[in-house]
């Protein structure tokens, strides 16, 4: 006998993007209606997630193909046929959570929500050190600083970004470099780059000079000390050899 397995396709759940999720001050906001199965009597837009007359951003009535704005509306936003809600010229006060409310066609509500935040641009950061030029094998103290919050830090040396080695160490929210101690191989220049999810900009570099000790260097001592192990090991060799030929 011929066995026929079916399985019906998966149905994708409706959904909303806002695009971009992250934006920047002054641009625009697209929140997308996805998997719509079939085309609702009426969208209702909130801003926050419950339904409150007083938060009503506007409606879109598809009979009508019209939109009629809301308490909550500023004169910038508009809903598309499809449900589609457009921001334009957004500014951080519409950093928050947007509800859709839509009415289908057997007169159910479906509800759904979505997120995006609006971040300003980040301003140019400054290193602060106590000193440029410093001895060898001291610590240095190197910090980044900002007047924007809630950004992420980044350190680079020469242009390129930094490899932390077993000397150094970041703070908790990476504002300062601890080089402890220092060498002569990290003279060079130091930047800190500070970030958000829309901007990104870079420190003026720092040069940091590292002058070494008045005595040898570390690596003439320990150029020093292999050479006067291998003198030690020489002049045992020969003598050996002389005490056998002795012998």
């Amino acid at each position: 006998s011929l066995l026929i397995y079916w399985s019906s396709p998966t149905t994708a759940q409706v959904s909303l993007e806002a695009v971009p999720p992250h934006v920047a001050e002054g641009a625009n906001v697209l929140i997308l209606v996805h998997n719509m199965p079939e085309t609702p009597r009426s969208f209702f837009w909130y801003k926050g997630q419950n339904v409150d007359n007083s938060k009503e951003i506007a409606r879109f009535i598809t009979s009508a193909n019209a939109n009629t704005p809301g308490p909550a509306y500023s004169g910038r936003e508009t809903i598309y046929p499809d449900g589609s809600l457009l921001f334009q010229n957004v500014t951080q006060k519409d950093t928050g959570t947007y509800m859709l409310q839509m009415l289908m066609q057997n007169y159910d509500f479906m509800k759904l929500c979505v997120q995006f935040h609006v971040h300003q641009p980040v301003t140019k950061p400054s290193i602060q050190v106590t000193n440029t030029t410093v001895k060898n094998r001291v610590a240095v103290f190197l910090t980044c600083s900002s007047k924007d919050t809630g950004i992420s830090i980044h350190w680079l040396f020469n242009e390129q970004r930094l490899t932390l080695k077993h000397r150094m160490k970041l703070s908790l929210d990476h504002s300062t470099l601890t080089i402890d101690p220092v060498k002569s191989k990290d003279s060079g220049k130091y930047q800190c780059e500070v970030s958000n999810p829309v901007s990104s900009k870079r420190s003026d570099p720092i040069q940091l000079d590292i002058i070494g000790d008045p005595g040898l260097s570390e690596d003439a001592t320990a150029g020093i000390i292999v050479g006067s192990v291998a003198g030690v090991t020489l002049i045992a060799a020969l003598a050996c050899f002389h005490c056998f030929k002795k012998k």
